[in-house]
C-alpha cells in the first residue's frame, strides 16, 4: 500500500516540478500505473477495499451459519454464544475451515443487522401544564428492619422536569389512585394528558393501533380530576422517555446506597424532599438559566386546579366469619358482631380497610401487608359479652385491653381470684370450688353448676350467699348449710354472669 508521504512526493513532483509520470517512476520505484492513478486522481490517501469477500471453503456452509448467527440474536444477552462456540459448533456440521473465515463473516452479519434495527427518533416537546408521564419502579429499602422491595411510583410533569416520587409494598389499583392523589397536591394541580404503559390496573384490553379499554374504577379517577389518558404502544418506552430516565437517576440518587427507615411514611417523607432539594439544583434541560423547580413554579399557573380527593378503593365482597372476622389480603379484619352472617363490601385503600353492610360501615382498620395477621377492635365483641361474659377472660380481642375498673373487676372474678392469679401454681377456674368455703380443702363433687361447669358442694366457695350460686334471694341455703338427703342442689346463675341487666353489660355500657 502506497503511504501518505509517497503520495505527496508524486504530486509534488508532477504538479510543481513538472516532471513526467515515467522520471517519477524511476526515481521512486513505482509502478507507472500507480503514478498515474495518483496523478490523476486528487485523493491525498490510497486504500485499497475488497469488493468481494472469497469463500473457498465457508461457502457451502453459509447458509447453516446464517440460522445459528440469527438463534443466538434471539437469545437473552447472557446465553449469547460466542463466534469461538459457533466455529466449534459448524466443525461438527462437516467445516473445515479456520476460526477466521466464521469471525469474519459473523462480524459482517452483525453490521447489516445494526444497519437494519437502527432508529431514529424525534425529540419532544410540550406546553406548560399539557402532560405528565407515569411509572413504576422496584427498589430495594430496608423498613423496620426487613429487606424489602418496594413498589416506587414515578410523576414527571413533561414541559418543566418536575418529579415526584413516592413508594408503596404493592402495585395493586389502590396504591395508583393514592400516589395521583398525593402527587396532585403536591403539584398543586394536574394536567390536561396523562401518559401511561399498559399496565393491568389502568388497562383492560389492548386493541390496535391506540385504542384501548381503560379500566372504569381508573377512568373514574381520571375524570375526577379532568385528565384525558393516553396509553403507549406495547414494548416502546420511548414513548414516555423522561419518566423512563427518572427511574434510572432516582436509583442511582436516592436509593443507593440501600435506606433504612422504620415505616414506609418515613421513607415517603425522605422522598419528598430529596426531590424537591434535586429540582432546586439541577438545571432545566432546555432553559439553561433556570432550574427546574424555577420552571416548575412557572408552570403551576397552567395546571388544572384540584378538585378534591377522588375516593380511590378496590371494592371487592367477602363473608363475615361467626368469629366476626372478615378475610381479605390474606389477612383477617374484625367487624360488629350485627354484621355475623350476611356479606360485607371490603374498601381496600392505600393505608386503611373500610368494611361496610347495607351502606354502612361496621369496621375500619390500618391495612396490614403481612400474612396471616389478624386486626381486632374489642368494641365489635361487647355486644357478645352480653351472653358469653367468660370471654372477657380469654377472648383474643381483650388481651392488652386497657378496661376500667368495674370491667377489670369482673374480668378478677372470671379468672377465680381477686388478683387474678392463681396460687401455688393451680388453676385458677379450680381455685374458687375449694371446700369448705375459704380453706385449702379438696375439691367439691356434687351437682353440675351450668355456669362454672363444676360439681359444686355447699360447703364451696362458690355457694357463698353474698355473691354466689346459692344467694338467700333465690330460695338456696347458706355457706356449710346441707341439702336434704336425696335432693340435688339446684344451680343458681352468678352475679358476676349476669345479662344485659347485670353487672357486666352495665359496666361496659357506661364505660363507653
Amino acid at each position: 500500500m502506497v503511504r501518505v508521504e509517497t503520495i505527496g512526493r508524486v504530486r509534488h513532483a508532477f504538479h510543481v516540478k513538472g516532471k513526467t509520470i515515467k522520471q517519477i517512476s524511476r526515481e521512486l520505484r513505482l509502478a507507472r500505473n500507480t503514478v498515474r492513478s495518483i496523478v490523476r486522481g486528487e485523493e491525498t490517501q490510497h486504500s485499497y477495499a475488497r469488493k468481494a469477500q472469497p469463500l473457498p471453503k465457508l461457502g457451502t456452509f453459509t447458509g447453516a451459519l446464517d440460522r445459528m448467527l440469527e438463534d443466538n440474536a434471539r437469545r437473552p444477552k447472557r446465553e449469547h454464544l460466542t463466534f469461538q462456540r459457533l466455529y466449534e459448533e459448524l466443525r461438527l456440521s462437516g467445516y473445515q475451515g479456520g476460526y477466521d473465515a466464521v469471525r469474519r463473516y459473523g462480524r459482517a452479519w452483525e453490521r447489516q443487522q445494526s444497519i437494519r434495527q437502527a432508529e431514529a427518533y424525534v425529540p419532544l416537546a410540550f406546553a406548560p401544564g399539557e402532560a405528565y408521564q407515569f411509572d413504576w419502579s422496584h427498589e430495594c429499602v430496608v423498613i423496620n428492619g426487613v429487606t424489602t422491595m418496594a413498589k416506587v411510583a414515578h410523576v414527571r410533569l413533561c414541559h418543566s422536569r418536575m418529579l415526584f416520587v413516592r413508594a408503596y409494598p404493592r402495585e395493586s389499583q389502590e396504591m395508583v389512585f393514592d400516589a395521583h392523589e398525593a402527587a396532585f397536591a403536591f403539584f398543586k394541580g394536574a394536567c390536561q394528558r396523562g401518559i401511561y404503559d399498559n399496565m393491568k390496573t389502568a388497562v383492560d384490553a389492548v386493541f390496535v393501533g391506540k385504542e384501548r379499554q381503560f379500566n372504569r374504577r381508573f377512568l373514574q379517577m381520571l375524570s375526577h380530576h379532568l385528565v384525558e389518558p393516553t396509553a403507549c404502544t406495547p414494548a416502546a418506552g420511548w414513548e414516555k422517555g423522561q419518566v423512563e430516565n427518572q427511574v434510572g437517576v432516582v436509583r442511582r440518587r436516592f436509593f443507593t446506597p440501600r435506606l433504612k427507615f422504620r415505616s414506609y411514611d418515613d421513607l415517603n417523607g425522605y422522598l419528598l424532599d430529596r426531590c424537591i432539594a434535586y429540582a432546586r439544583s439541577q438545571p432545566h434541560p432546555e432553559q439553561k438559566d433556570k432550574t427546574v423547580f424555577a420552571v416548575f413554579e412557572a408552570e403551576r399557573g397552567a395546571l388544572i386546579p384540584c378538585r378534591g380527593p377522588f375516593d380511590g378503593f378496590h371494592a371487592t365482597s367477602a363473608a363475615v366469619s361467626k368469629t366476626c372476622l372478615v378475610r381479605f389480603d390474606r389477612n383477617r379484619y374484625s367487624v360488629a358482631s350485627s354484621a355475623v352472617g350476611r356479606p360485607v363490601d371490603v374498601h381496600a385503600y392505600a393505608g386503611r380497610i373500610v368494611i361496610k353492610q347495607d351502606g354502612i360501615i361496621v369496621g375500619e382498620h390500618r391495612r396490614r401487608f403481612g400474612c396471616d395477621q389478624i386486626a381486632y377492635d374489642p368494641w365489635h365483641y361487647v355486644p357478645v359479652l352480653a351472653r358469653k361474659p367468660g370471654a372477657l377472660r380469654n377472648g383474643a380481642p381483650f388481651k392488652d385491653w386497657p378496661l376500667p375498673g368495674a370491667l377489670a373487676k369482673v374480668r378478677r372474678k372470671l379468672a377465680g381470684s381477686d388478683d387474678g392469679g392463681p396460687a401455688d401454681g393451680e388453676d385458677p377456674d379450680r381455685r374458687a370450688h375449694r371446700w369448705p368455703a375459704g380453706g385449702g380443702g379438696r375439691l367439691c363433687g356434687s351437682a353440675r353448676c351450668r355456669h362454672c361447669r363444676r360439681r359444686c358442694h355447699p360447703q364451696c366457695a362458690c355457694q357463698a350467699p353474698a355473691r354466689g350460686h346459692g344467694s338467700s334471694d333465690r330460695g338456696a341455703g347458706t355457706a356449710g348449710a346441707q341439702p336434704a338427703a336425696g335432693r340435688r342442689l339446684r344451680p343458681l346463675r352468678p352475679a358476676a354472669c349476669a345479662g344485659p341487666g347485670g353487672g357486666t353489660w352495665s359496666a361496659l355500657r357506661s364505660w363507653r
